[in-house]
C-alpha cells in the first residue's frame, strides 16, 4: 500500500461521508476492510493509522449491520486498528460489540477496563468470556456483573483473580452451588477457600466433586477434606476455657446484649478470653484464628477482627491496649484509627473469614477493596 493509495482512500472517504448515500458507505467500508485485510502483514505503523481514522469515519456513518461484518473480521486480526476496535466495542448493540470484546488482541487490558467500568450486562458478561482476563479486568467485572457474570468467570480457566476477587466471588457462590462447584474445580483456587467452599458442602456434593476432578486436583480435594475432619474433631476436645466462655458469650449475642460496652468492660478488665470469644462469635472466625491476633506486635489483625465483628474505634482501641504489649505511641493510635475508620466492613470479614490477614485488606489497594465490598457498609 502505497502513500497514493492513502490520499486517495482518505480522499473518497471525505466525498462518501459528506454525500454518499447509506448504501454507499457500506460499500466504501467493505472495500477498506478488504483492503486492510489483504495488506495488513505489510502495512507500516503509520499506514495502519490512516486505516484507523477511516474505519473510525465511517463506523460512526454505517448502520449495525455492517458494522458486525466489520468487527468478527477485525476481531481475528492480530494487526487490527485500535481505535476502530475500540470503537466497535464500545458499540450499545452487543451483535457489534461482541465479536471484538470476545477476541481482539487489540484491545488493551486498560481499554477492557475502562469498557467494563461504563457498559451494560451483556458486554460485561462477553467479556468475562475472554480467553485470558487479568486481575484488574476480573476484579471490576465481579464488581459491577451479576451472577451470570460471576457463573463465566469461576468457569473460565484463563480468568485470574486477586485475593479481593477471590473473596468477593467465594462469597456470592455461597447460595448458589454451581459457582461454588466451578470455584472448587479451579486449580488455581487458594487453600483456604477451597476449604470454605467444601466445609459448607453436603457429602454428596463432596462426592461428586472428586469423581468429576481431574487427579491432580482430586488429591488437593482429599487432602482439604481430611483436614476439615481432622479440625472437627480437634473442635470437639476444645480447651474447656474456652468452652465455657463460648456459652456465656453466645447467650448474650443471641439476645442481643453482646454490645460494645460489654466487649470494652472485658478489655478493661483484661478478660483476654471473654474478648477472645466476643470477637470469634461477631466475626464469625474461628477461635484459632482470633487468639493469636492477641499476642501478635502488630494491631493490624485485630484491627480487621474489631472491624468485621461491627465494633466501634473506642471499643477496638481498648481491646488492643488490654495485650500485654507496649501501649501504642500517639503516631501508632493515629495510624491505626485510620486503618480502622478506612477498612470497608465487608472486606474486614471476607478476610478474618478467608484466614488472609496480612492481604490487601489492611493495605491501600483501592481496586481489590473495591471489588470486595460493592455495595458494602463503611
Amino acid at each position: 500500500m502505497t502513500n497514493t493509495t492513502c490520499a486517495e482512500l482518505v480522499s473518497d472517504l471525505e466525498a462518501t461521508v459528506s454525500s454518499g448515500s447509506p448504501e454507499r458507505r457500506v460499500l466504501m467500508l467493505q472495500r477498506v476492510l478488504h483492503l486492510f485485510l489483504s495488506s495488513a502483514a505489510r502495512l507500516n505503523e503509520t499506514q495502519i493509522g490512516v486505516f484507523d481514522d477511516v474505519m473510525v469515519r465511517l463506523i460512526e456513518h454505517v448502520e449495525a449491520p455492517a458494522l458486525v461484518h466489520l468487527s468478527a473480521a477485525l476481531a481475528a486480526s492480530s494487526s487490527a486498528p485500535q481505535q476502530a476496535v475500540r470503537r466497535l466495542a464500545c458499540h450499545k448493540d452487543i451483535a457489534v460489540a461482541g465479536p471484538v470484546l470476545l477476541r481482539s488482541s487489540a484491545l488493551s487490558d486498560a481499554a477492557l477496563v475502562e469498557i467494563a467500568s461504563r457498559l451494560g450486562r451483556q458486554h460485561l458478561l462477553t467479556i468475562s468470556c475472554r480467553r485470558t482476563i487479568g486481575e484488574a479486568l476480573t476484579d471490576i467485572l465481579l464488581k459491577r456483573g451479576d451472577l451470570d457474570v460471576c457463573r463465566a468467570l469461576a468457569k473460565n480457566a484463563g480468568a485470574k483473580f486477586s485475593e479481593a476477587g477471590y473473596a468477593a466471588i467465594v462469597a456470592a457462590a455461597e447460595p448458589h452451588k454451581d459457582i461454588a462447584d466451578s470455584l472448587v474445580l479451579r486449580p488455581d483456587l487458594p487453600a483456604a477457600m477451597l476449604r470454605e467452599l467444601l466445609s459448607k458442602a453436603t457429602d454428596a456434593v463432596r462426592l461428586a466433586l472428586l469423581k468429576s476432578a481431574p487427579p491432580k486436583l482430586r488429591q488437593s480435594i482429599r487432602e482439604v477434606l481430611d483436614d476439615i475432619a481432622a479440625h472437627v474433631s480437634q473442635k470437639a476436645t476444645e480447651p474447656v476455657v474456652y468452652s465455657e466462655a463460648h456459652a456465656k458469650i453466645a447467650a448474650l449475642s443471641n439476645s442481643g446484649k453482646l454490645t460494645d460496652s460489654v466487649i470494652n468492660r472485658f478489655a478493661m478488665r483484661r478478660e483476654a478470653t471473654n474478648v477472645i470469644v466476643s470477637l470469634s462469635v461477631l466475626s464469625g472466625a474461628p477461635i484459632e484464628v482470633i487468639a493469636p491476633l492477641m499476642e501478635e506486635k502488630s494491631c493490624d489483625g485485630l484491627i480487621v477482627a474489631c472491624r468485621a465483628s461491627r465494633l466501634d474505634w473506642q471499643t477496638a482501641l481498648s481491646i488492643i491496649r488490654s495485650r500485654s504489649m507496649p501501649q501504642l505511641t500517639e503516631q501508632e493510635r493515629t495510624i491505626a484509627k485510620e486503618k480502622f475508620e478506612k477498612l470497608y466492613l465487608s472486606t474486614a470479614q471476607q478476610t478474618i473469614r478467608f484466614g488472609l490477614l496480612g492481604s490487601a485488606a489492611t493495605k491501600p489497594d483501592a481496586t481489590g477493596r473495591a471489588v470486595a465490598t460493592a455495595g458494602a457498609e463503611r
